[in-house]
């Protein structure tokens, strides 16, 4: 990470350094600065469905002009929509006024490349650069334009339907979309809509304070209500940025990211289209590898993020990757994580194989795990404290191989990461329990 830039971004609480208008304004003009000296003048700027967005969009539009770099708006749009929106109308540069899936009062801006994949750690570096020098401004006859382009929501719904077969349909199938109030609002059920399904809605009233909150990827118990309720076939939940994917299934049951991540390999297999192996990470759990080790799949780790998974699949030449959190990369259908496409894709492959949603993830179990957030706060780095250290150890020797212990920072948040894997649910809890106390002696 760098001085401003973080895993996925620049983040933080709104009214705090760095997301305050006169920072992101000083962002704008800086990235527009870097932008322009390798000659393109043109970024698309979409944001979820935060209020803070139009505070934000403003003083990121202002930077840009400023810098001679024209804007064009896109509205509420998921972040893998402006990836794609970067790539066709061959921006320089689409940025994402979004915290994915935190609430209301944070906000973030993170940067798609003109190929609709995270920037390179060179420009974000130049851009660091320039934040650290005196803003200036062109001559007024230089100055960036701003304008929108109004049918940014319908090019994104015509290219999800894309990769849906053409000679199947979700006619047959009732489906609970939950939109978590963020940027997939105008855009998930239509998609599914115009592909066939009954589509009955749920946090799809935004109104700039409720995204995430109590609905969406990170809270399923709206969506299984709901899903139980109207006697639904599946309920696909997003957060509030459209990047994760999170699915209930008829009986309530959730299916997270490793096992869609699974059910996808598992099909591909079956269609003869998989290609090389998958990449999940350091929190993936321990059923997936399992799993995917009995189907002769190569599998690896990278670091939590997806854009450490997006540089393990490039790196090894592979295309399906992604995070127990929702976070699914298929890069023959996508540059990025993407929500809908994901959804797409598993719901594709239950009409193709006329199976539910549990059968499309029979072969895998998963291992009990548990995590433990713990806040941090302090200046100490709990996780380098002869305590905590040897809790860690004392409990790796008790699971004797046959689980894990991991220990992280979170790249978003100010927390602790405290996880336990293995096979007894009730000593995986006890012994997250006690890392987590060690650790939250220190912080």
């Amino acid at each position: 990470m760098g001085k401003y830039f973080g895993t996925d971004g620049i983040r933080g609480r709104v009214g705090d350094r760095p997301i305050t208008p006169d920072f992101v304004l000083k962002l704008g003009w800086a990235a527009g600065k870097a932008l322009a000296a390798e000659g393109n003048t043109r970024v698309l700027i979409g944001k979820d469905t935060r209020i803070s967005g139009y505070m934000l969009e403003s003083a990121l539009e202002a930077g840009f002009s400023a810098a001679g770099v024209n804007v064009e708006f896109l509205g509420p749009m998921p972040t893998p929509a402006i990836a794609y929106l970067t790539r066709t109308f061959r921006a320089a540069a689409g940025i994402v006024i979004s915290a994915s899936h935190n609430p209301y009062y944070d906000n973030g801006i993170k940067f798609f490349s003109d190929s609709g994949h995270k920037l390179s750690d060179a420009l974000e570096q130049r851009i660091e650069d320039y934040l650290d020098q005196e803003i200036d401004c062109v001559s007024s006859e230089k100055l960036g334009r701003a304008s929108r382009i109004p049918d940014a929501a319908g090019r994104y719904i015509e290219f999800c339907k894309s990769v849906f077969p053409s000679e199947l349909s979700l006619s047959k199938l009732k489906l609970v979309v939950d939109c978590a109030n963020g940027a997939t609002y105008h855009i998930a059920p239509n998609v599914f809509r115009e592909l066939g399904a009954q589509v009955i809605e749920i946090g799809s009233t935004p109104n700039g304070l409720n995204i995430n909150a109590g609905c969406g990827a990170t809270d399923l118990a709206a969506l299984t209500a709901k899903v139980r309720e109207e006697k639904a076939d599946i309920g696909i939940a997003l957060d509030g940025d459209g990047d994760r994917l999170m699915i209930v299934d008829a009986e309530g049951v959730v299916i997270d990211g490793d096992e869609i991540v699974y059910a996808l390999v598992r099909q591909a297999i079956k269609d003869g289209t998989l290609e090389g192996g998958v990449v999940g990470t350091v929190m993936s759990n321990m059923g997936m590898q399992l799993a995917l080790e009995k189907l002769n799949v190569p599998f690896t780790r990278a670091k939590v993020g997806d854009r450490f998974v997006m540089e393990a699949l490039r790196e090894n030449r592979w295309f399906i990757g992604g995070e127990g959190s929702g976070h699914i990369i298929n890069l023959k259908y996508h540059s990025t994580g993407d929500g809908i496409i994901a959804a797409i894709q598993f719901l594709s492959a239950m009409v193709r194989e006329r199976c539910s949603a549990r059968a499309m993830i029979q072969g895998m179990q998963k291992l009990p795990q548990v995590l433990v957030n713990v806040r941090f706060t302090s200046g100490t780095d709990p996780l380098c404290e002869d305590n905590v250290l040897s809790a860690v150890a004392e409990v790796e020797k008790a699971l004797a191989g046959e689980g894990r212990v991991l220990l992280r920072k979170s790249g978003t948040e100010p927390l602790i990461r405290v996880m336990v894997e293995g096979k007894d649910s009730a000593r995986v809890k006890a012994y997250a329990q006690q890392i987590a106390s060690e650790v939250a002696a220190i912080v």
